[in-house]
């Protein structure tokens, strides 16, 4: 089946950003007076869960403490862009050699998203020259979705946007939550876990790879 377009998911498949999300969770919590501390194995498991406030809000609720998980949420976004511009983080293993071999290839590439516009400028910003975001035909936020990941309505959108069929394109995704979103879209999906998400079940992608090539397409 001849590849149209390559469609990166989450930040988490440009750049490894687990452990500065877990550091901005932690520095919202102490800020807003809580004693929640996310370990490395606590964030792991909470990874099954998509979204920032919806992993808070979960949190609380097993704990019966009310909390404002929106704002919680904004708070870690803003500490979460800080610790990211302070930074020059390096592309994930493969996704340099990926991105210029769809472009002399005439595929088309999308960053399928679903996170902050802030967080989405403060990759783009740590990232630097490595990569450039006018070569992405579509990139995605939270403003165009109603329904988190593992819903499939991000990647529905993308695929309305480049008008192609399911079928002529490949997803690649850092979480099996994440991989759920574009299985349940129709799309093929090659798993490229996060650090954090290597034990996640992800059986039902085209393959399993640490590092990214242009062969796969």
């Amino acid at each position: 089946m001849t590849v149209k377009a390559i469609l990166f998911g989450s930040i988490g498949t440009l750049v490894e950003t687990s452990d500065f999300q877990r550091r901005a969770f932690n520095q919202a919590f102490a800020q807003a007076g809580l004693d929640w501390n996310w370990d490395k194995d606590t964030y792991v498991r909470l990874l099954t869960k998509s979204g920032g406030q919806e992993r808070i809000q979960s949190y609380a609720n097993a704990r019966f403490i009310d909390v404002d998980a929106y704002q919680l949420h904004q708070h870690k976004t803003t500490i979460f862009d800080t610790l990211m511009a302070s930074e020059q983080l390096p592309l994930r293993p493969g996704v340099a050699g990926v991105i210029d071999y769809a472009k002399t290839h005439d595929m088309r590439l999308a960053f399928v998203t679903a996170t902050s516009q802030a967080n989405i400028d403060a990759t783009f910003l740590a990232l630097g020259d490595q990569i450039n975001r006018k070569d992405f035909a579509f990139i995605g936020d939270v403003s165009m979705v109603s329904s988190p990941k593992p819903n499939p309505d991000i990647y529905e959108k993308a695929l309305a946007h480049l008008n192609l069929d399911a079928h002529h394109c490949i997803a690649i995704e850092d979480t099996a939550t994440s991989m759920h979103a574009a299985l349940a879209a129709g799309l093929r999906c090659i798993a490229f876990p996060g650090v954090y998400a290597k034990a996640h079940d992800f059986s039902d992608a085209l393959l399993i790879t640490q590092n990214l090539s242009s062969d796969y397409f």
